[in-house]
């Protein structure tokens, strides 16, 4: 009797799936059996044997991209002298210590910090650079202060010197902000902290975008003055000026074309808000045009502007200077 070929009545596709493939054949190095595994796996440990990615590997466990750190001998001291925030040292092995990296070390166990002692490639790992000299500090990052808080401290100790017999104590008292707008230089913002807090102001209000930060450079240039001048970073500027206008303050704007001199625009025995703008471009328009007045400063005409930080200086002296005359007037 003859067989028919082909598939049977009622067979349904049972043998489907053996005409199944079974995908892509494995690369040669991905097959346990091959000799490209083995030689793949020789160049992984050689890889892994690799000082350098060593040391790599070594710093991410301890720091980020985001970390602030003081680099060089010179800048770490001085940062600890002047109490910059800080969580750790790190050292270079086998460094040759001199009178810097002496003291640096005394004033890091006085203050707590951890001390991690690194290799060479290590320490250039940290600092993202080989111009470190042995010596990195690691800086906490700056506590902001809110714009709400800097206004409650402040109305709270004017109301509290009120009583005062002294009519010096009480106008001296009545709050007084310094607002930078496009000020991106941190050192320059170190400075303007330092003057706010040589003449008694009360905080120092930051934008978020386009503005320098509280960093270890701005720490330094302040000389410790960081560590009790409270600074606020607030959305928009422009707003927080608005919002302090509702709360009774007064808003002037420091520019070249202002039409009244720093210290005589009539506000400043008020609860006060000075804007400074960068050494460009100036105050922006809509800051501007929230400002009660613009003042300027008088220069000479060789010079188009002042550096911000200057610009701070003299305008809060002009305003505590107009505060001792209005006090002794009213002596």
């Amino acid at each position: 009797m003859a067989i028919k070929k082909g598939p049977t009545k009622g067979s349904g596709g049972k043998h489907r799936n053996k005409l199944r493939g079974h995908g892509p054949t494995p690369k040669a190095e991905d097959r346990v059996y091959h000799k490209a595994y083995k030689e793949k796996k020789v160049a992984e440990r050689r890889k892994m044997a690799d000082p350098r990615l060593a040391a790599r590997r070594r710093v991410a466990k301890f720091t980020s991209d985001s970390d602030d750190l003081v680099i060089g001998r010179n800048a770490v001291l001085e940062a600890l002298r002047v109490g910059v925030p800080s969580t750790q040292l790190y050292i270079a092995a086998r460094i040759e210590h001199d009178d810097r990296t002496r003291e640096i070390v005394k004033l890091a166990g006085a203050n707590g910090l951890s001390l991690m002692e690194a290799d060479r490639l290590e320490m250039d790992r940290i600092a993202r650079s080989s111009n470190h000299q042995g010596v990195v500090l690691k800086v906490q990052p700056y506590q902001y202060s809110s714009l709400a808080e800097l206004v409650e401290r402040a109305e709270k100790k004017s109301r509290a010197m009120e009583a005062a017999n002294s009519a010096e104590a009480r106008i001296n008292a009545r709050p007084l902000f310094i607002a930078l707008d496009g000020v991106t230089d941190p050192q320059n913002l170190g400075a303007v902290i330092r003057s706010a807090a040589a003449f008694g102001a009360n905080g120092v209000i930051l934008p978020e975008r386009r503005s320098a930060s509280v960093t270890a450079a701005a720490w330094k240039v302040s000389a410790g003055a960081a560590a009790h001048m409270p600074v606020a970073r607030v959305v928009n500027l422009t707003k927080a000026i608005e919002s302090l206008r509702e709360r009774g303050f007064y808003t002037v704007g420091l520019d070249g074309g202002g039409d009244k001199l720093v210290g005589e625009t009539g506000f400043e025995t008020d609860p006060l808000v000075v804007v400074l703008g960068s050494e460009g471009k100036g105050l922006s328009r809509l800051v501007r045009e929230a400002c009660d007045s613009i003042a300027g400063i008088p220069i000479s005409s060789m010079v188009e502007s002042l550096n911000a930080s200057v610009a701070a200086g003299i305008s809060l002296y002009a305003v505590a200077r107009a505060r001792r005359e209005a006090a002794a007037a009213q002596q």
